[in-house]
């Protein structure tokens, strides 16, 4: 009977001492940012790791709205991506390679936002399909070059996935239907959306300081922040 209590002790020592060890990250250094102050803000169009054509677009046309609320200017990207094909840009690799004074020229930005789509689709895995999409992005400052800010976020479907019911053949056959209606539907569009909210919403712990436009501005989000 020892022996079980002091098992279970062990437990549950172990289990709080490996809670403990979950900890934030540190706090991101805002100073380049705090002295760049940017107001108005260019989403350049997201350079994509991933098969799904639809990956960039979907990403894109999502990523002002999380910016625009947290108290930015943000270039409509419909605006941005018709003066880029109206020069002869046409895919988001060109535009990311675009000098950053020639983007401030340009657009008159103070700022731009470069977006990195990791991962943007729905997958097939034995037992359940899901529908996941990982983005990175980080803030420069066009009238400098200076990184202003980084970071990075993700949205699945596997976060409110129940388990299927019917046994094994039941699982297998809900999965194939869900990778299918998630691939014709493009599913990760609702998930970009998401991610892009996780990574460019306001007031995020590590996340983009809110704009002039906020009540939030100057004010750097603490380790309770969402």
């Amino acid at each position: 009977m020892k022996s079980r209590y002091m098992f279970a002790f062990l437990v549950s020592t172990l289990a709080t001492t490996l809670a403990g060890c979950v900890t934030k990250p540190p706090p991101y250094d805002y100073t380049a940012f705090m002295q760049a102050k940017p107001s108005t803000l260019l989403v350049l169009p997201p350079i994509s790791e991933s098969p799904d054509v639809k990956a960039t677009p979907g990403t894109w046309a999502q990523a002002t709205k999380p910016l625009a609320e947290a108290g930015y200017y943000v270039l409509p990207v419909a605006l941005v991506d018709e003066t880029f094909k109206q020069n002869g840009v046409n895919t988001a690799d060109e535009a990311q390679g675009i000098p950053f004074k020639k983007l401030h020229d340009f657009f008159g930005a103070d700022a731009a936002v470069y977006l990195k789509v990791v991962k943007y689709g729905t997958t097939y895995k034995f037992v359940m399909s899901e529908t996941r999409v990982e983005v990175e992005g980080r803030v420069v400052d066009l009238r400098s070059g200076q990184l202003l800010w980084e970071g990075k976020a993700f949205a699945s479907s596997a976060e409110q996935q129940q388990q299927a019911q019917g046994g094994l053949v039941g699982l297998l056959v809900t999965a194939l239907v869900q990778q299918i209606a998630g691939t014709a539907t493009d599913a990760a569009f609702s998930y970009a959306a998401i991610a892009n909210e996780r990574m460019l919403g306001s007031p995020l712990y590590n996340g983009i300081l809110a704009g002039p436009r906020s009540p939030l501005h100057g004010q750097i989000p603490s380790d309770k922040a969402r």
